[in-house]
């Protein structure tokens, strides 16, 4: 991949990116489109899109962001005004992904071009059907009795209890279907008749309402787990079977791996001492030559790795990039992938994999060279 715009014939694309002005996605998209020495990229901002209000250009390059961290944005799309809490995320689906779809028919109809499919959008935001997806593509993921659109609706923590004991699931992680970062989460361990507590980020105030919060605690009565998972429950919920991570010095340890354009490109550890590795709850960045040593030490392939999450990846070949979370399995000989990730390319200064082409450009310059790279060889195509 080349950042530079000079290294085609031609003019470079013109971007516009969908997100939240002056946030820091646009921010480093825009620095990356200007090092590549391209014009600035014209922000639409999603309160435009949601007011039916967006325009897009003849011969745009469209990218669309997270429309996270914006107040009216986050009411308008969950009805909420208070953005840490944690209901909602059935009407923020069913309001983005119609958004997402308003985006396309309009920028499509003005001739511009999609950097990220509406279909594939639906689905990534939609763990059930993420997961469906990708176990019917044959990437390794965990073990779901809610995966797929013809799976049963878990109603309660009644009903995740049962499941839990019919599949033999001692532990699981409890998700809401379109969460994101750790939203509504509940790793959730059990150990015999009345023996159950959950690791979460969800507090619970007196009323019942349900808060996100940066503090990873422990819930260690199951009244307190059903007070949460049963007001979580209207929103969907996916479960998963929970598997024993590996660790990098004592510390539970995934990796982020960005993919673009097919490639894996760049890759994060992430450790924690609790079950969920989000940097913003606690988390911190581990050894990535530490994990490709005690791959290959163990056996495995750090190569094959990589390419599961490029399977991962191809499952959405309508849009150019996506975050894929790889888990490595006690032992680090196997990988599954716990998700894939829409937005899931905020790793600031982290440059790209040595071979795969994005060294030393970050997440966005890496974009940005494969939207370059793309349209250089549709002109080498239309003149051969």
């Amino acid at each position: 991949m080349s950042p530079s715009a000079n290294s085609a014939t031609g003019p470079g694309p013109r971007f516009a990116v969908v997100g939240v002005p002056g946030n820091r996605r646009v921010t480093l998209f825009q620095d990356a489109v200007r090092a590549a020495g391209l014009p600035p990229a014209r922000v639409v901002p999603w309160l435009d899109v949601l007011r039916g209000e967006a325009v897009f250009r003849p011969g745009e390059t469209v990218r669309m962001d997270s429309p996270g961290e914006d107040t009216e944005v986050e009411r308008l799309l969950r009805a909420v005004d208070d953005p840490t809490r944690v209901e909602g995320t059935a009407l923020w689906y069913a309001r983005f992904t119609a958004a997402v779809r308003a985006v396309a028919r309009t920028a499509t109809a003005s001739g511009a071009t999609l950097l990220d499919g509406p279909g594939d959008v639906a689905v990534l935001f939609d763990k059930r059907l993420c997961h469906a997806l990708l176990d019917g593509s044959g990437v390794p993921v965990p073990a779901s009795p809610t995966s797929g659109a013809a799976a049963p609706v878990l109603c309660d923590w009644a009903d995740v209890r049962d499941r839990m004991a019919a599949l033999g699931m001692p532990r699981v992680f409890v998700k809401l279907a379109h969460g994101s970062s750790a939203s509504g989460v509940l790793a959730v361990e059990t150990a015999g008749p009345g023996r159950i507590r959950a690791t979460t980020s969800v507090d619970r105030d007196p009323t019942g309402r349900l808060f996100n919060s940066l503090r990873v605690r422990r819930c260690t009565t199951e009244r307190e787990i059903a007070a949460i998972v049963d007001a979580l429950a209207p929103d969907g919920l996916h479960v998963e079977r929970w598997l024993p991570k590996a660790t990098q010095r004592g510390r539970a340890a995934d990796l982020r791996v960005v993919v673009v354009a097919g490639r894996a490109t760049h890759a994060v550890v992430r450790t924690s001492r609790s079950p969920m590795t989000n940097l913003h709850l606690g988390g911190e960045r581990g050894s990535l030559d530490d994990i490709r040593a005690a791959v290959e030490t163990a056996g495995g392939s750090w190569a094959e790795a990589l390419a599961v999450c490029e399977r991962a990846a191809a499952c959405f070949p309508d849009t150019l990039c996506v975050g894929v979370d790889l888990l490595p399995t006690a032992g680090w000989r196997r990988f599954a992938v716990g998700e894939v990730n829409a937005f899931g390319d905020l790793l600031p200064r982290l440059t790209g994999l040595p071979g795969s082409g994005a060294e030393g450009l970050d997440t966005y310059a890496a974009q940005v060279a494969a939207v370059l790279n793309r349209a250089r060889n549709h002109r080498a195509n239309a003149t051969a």
